[in-house]
């Protein structure tokens, strides 16, 4: 223990007392105002649980941000970095490294037929920041489309590409034009089907990339499935037709499988559920469920052929890094050989949407449930009719009991998306979905 370490303790012998309070006094937090401190101590897990230094336990069904796929620790993840710690713990992108190499042809082992090489980054907001530029140098175009409904990364390119109000006070990249893309449960198309809905929504983008100049854009940027945006899974047909207008103008298809991707839908990659085939893939969080900060781009040969002998002018210095890459390789091998994916396919047709299904059945405030895999979202709302969104504060009241009672949430909006990893057990399911029963029969009360 280091003397300043011991001296904190001295003042306070709480260790999560201690954790709040530095945190408060020396940590600058993401996407918040810094007057309002967290109080959340989290000090290890396993599996789909966490717990803090008193030993209080949750259970995790927000995966922190989506992205905890194998589980909180798993050992088979934790030696893989110990040993590549005590083999190597960095070295320089320009160089060779085994462990680069082989996390490489395991994601790509992953990929459609055609995609063989893959540039590393450190999240999903510098892999969509990579992929925008190799689209605008392969193409010689500008313009990036991508919807309204979208979170795309915090970086430069990837933060205008980004449609909620992230974006508003952080535009100061070029070239970035949105649209709507399907959503049938607030339709901007007045359509009542998912097929109209798919054919409105498809309307819509032919008709803004023959206004924007189909010549100028180099990309159509897409979350295959939406998240933070509502979990919105794409209606019959809307990707294909994406892929097919943009096969028509030449356009580059990006897919954004950053938080859908590596299991999460209970499929390796999201898209494979639909008929489309990007030319590039954006991925982070499950691949090693963020064990070790890591992203990149999978890049389909033309594409990575277009720099065969012109220089790619983009890179990072922890780009490749080793241990991220030795956690990338234990995790995939590891969710291979325990039927992780499979298990989040299974859980979510037998377990989750049929328990959200039955809430929704007692609960006037639910909406809709959407979802598949462990990739759930349930719409709440003031009333059925109008659709009117439940307000902020009876959401914030919401998370709150949910908290109280052991289960941290992922609370968006006027939605609770059920995102818990994907090693998750039905007798946790059935205990989180005993939660949401007892804090949603709550609403209405002061």
């Amino acid at each position: 223990m280091t003397e300043n370490l011991a001296g904190d303790l001295d003042d306070l012998d709480d260790l999560d007392d201690l954790a709040r309070q530095l945190d408060h006094e020396h940590v600058f937090h993401s996407w918040s105002a810094q007057a309002q401190s967290p109080q959340l101590v989290i000090a290890s897990g396993r599996g789909s649980r966490v717990w803090d230094h008193s030993g209080r336990e949750y259970l995790d069904f927000s995966s922190q941000l989506v992205n905890v796929n194998i589980g909180h620790q798993h050992p088979t993840v934790v030696e893989a970095i110990r040993e590549q710690a005590e083999l190597l713990t960095t070295i320089a992108p320009s160089t060779v490294n085994l462990a680069r190499g082989q996390a490489a042809k395991r994601i790509v082992g992953r990929a459609p037929d055609g995609f063989r090489r893959v540039f590393f980054t450190n999240g999903g907001a510098d892999a969509n920041e990579n992929a925008i530029r190799m689209a605008r140098l392969h193409t010689g175009r500008d313009k990036v489309l991508s919807t309204y409904r979208s979170y795309h990364g915090n970086t430069g390119a990837a933060v205008v590409s980004t449609g909620d109000w992230r974006r508003i006070p952080n535009e100061f990249a070029r070239g970035h034009v949105h649209f709507f893309g399907p959503y049938l449960y607030r339709s901007e198309f007045w359509a009542t089907t998912p097929e109209q809905e798919s054919e409105r929504a498809l309307q819509h983008l032919r008709r803004m990339i023959e206004a924007e100049g189909p010549s100028s854009i180099a990309a159509v940027l897409l979350e295959s499935i939406p998240g933070t945006a509502g979990i919105l899974l794409p209606p019959p047909g809307y990707l294909a037709g994406v892929r097919e207008l943009c096969d028509r103008h030449g356009i580059l298809l990006i897919l954004d499988e950053v938080m859908a991707g590596f299991g999460r839908t209970g499929r390796w990659f999201a898209f494979d559920g639909y008929d489309v085939r990007p030319d590039l893939i954006t991925f982070a969080k499950g691949v090693n469920s963020g064990y070790i900060p890591a992203g990149g781009v999978i890049i389909s040969d033309p594409v990575a052929e277009t720099f065969d002998e012109r220089v790619f002018p983009g890179g990072l210095t922890y780009s490749g890094h080793p241990l991220a890459m030795a956690s990338i390789v234990a995790t995939l091998d590891a969710m291979q050989a325990e039927g992780v994916v499979d298990n989040a396919r299974s859980v979510g047709e037998t377990e989750i949407g049929p328990a959200l299904a039955e809430l929704a059945s007692k609960h006037e405030v639910i909406g809709e449930v959407r979802g598949e895999g462990v990739f759930w979202a349930l719409e709440l709302v003031a009333d059925r009719e109008t659709r009117e969104p439940l307000a902020a504060a009876a959401m914030g009241r919401l998370k709150t009991g949910m908290v109280e009672r052991g289960l941290l949430p992922f609370v968006q909006d006027n939605r609770i998306h059920v995102v818990p990893p994907c090693v998750v057990t039905a007798d946790e399911v059935a205990e989180a979905v005993s939660i949401y029963d007892e804090v949603l029969s709550t609403v209405g009360e002061n």
